[in-house]
């Protein structure tokens, strides 16, 4: 019975290994795959109207459930699911047309949903000491949730007070923030430009709120970074 015993502890052990070292950070190479479509070809695909708001809704569904399957923590499964399913909720309730107030309720869960996925990709980032693929892979994974949260920020500062960012060189294929759905391109854009601090004059915050933001994202970019670095050199091999 003793034998049996340690048989089924140590089997126990060999899936709770398999569960935190493999299932979940599978999930966050799925997830940086996702996050990688969503931040550089998702824009293109609704600039030009070569995708469907309805497929770009499912795109966003995919990735808040992927958190889901990120998280080893039953809590977090729950805020995650939970969240999930405000999504979807939400989205069903608007299908056919903007309704801005629920909208804007859409978006408040998005920015709790990026919430979510940056702790857990921070913790994943400072799990243990060891320096891998997974370590790197979170700490993009960060970058670019933050990316989109600021996106999702100026679109609620958009919605809530009728302003946030505007295009200076509007033409015929740049057109004006409006805050509906379509405009997620160029918020996606400017959260970027003020996250990697490039700033190239295109587009500009138009109220304090939307400064105060893109001040913020600024300084996660500038700080982020060295934080990493710091981090990834300090998990290496001593001697």
């Amino acid at each position: 019975m003793a034998t049996k015993e340690r048989v089924r502890v140590q089997v126990k052990k060999v899936a709770g290994h398999i569960n935190d070292y493999l299932v979940n950070d599978l999930s966050f190479v799925v997830l940086l795959l996702v996050l990688l479509f969503i931040v550089f070809i998702l824009p293109i695909l609704i600039e030009y109207g070569h995708l469907d708001m309805f497929i770009v809704n499912l795109v966003f569904i995919f990735l808040f459930f992927t958190g889901i399957w990120s998280c080893n923590n039953r809590s977090l499964v729950v805020v995650t699911a939970s969240l999930f399913l405000a999504q979807v909720t939400l989205k069903f309730l608007r299908i056919g047309e903007i309704q801005q107030d629920i909208y804007l309720l859409e978006r408040i869960a998005g920015i709790l949903n990026m919430g979510v996925f940056i702790f857990l990709n921070v913790r994943l980032l400072f799990r243990n000491q060891e320096v891998n693929l997974y370590r790197v892979i979170g700490a993009i994974n960060v970058y670019l949730l933050v990316a989109i949260t600021g996106a999702f920020g100026f679109e609620i500062i958009h919605l809530t007070i009728g302003s946030s960012i505007e295009n200076l060189n509007q033409t015929l294929t740049s057109k004006a923030i409006t805050g509906v759905e379509e405009d997620f391109a160029g918020h996606l854009y400017f959260s970027l430009v003020s996250l990697t601090t490039v700033g190239f004059g295109d587009y500009t915050p138009v109220n304090m709120l939307s400064k105060m933001l893109a001040v913020f994202l600024s300084t996660i970019g500038i700080l982020y970074p060295a934080v990493v670095i710091a981090r990834l050199v300090g998990a290496g091999p001593r001697n």
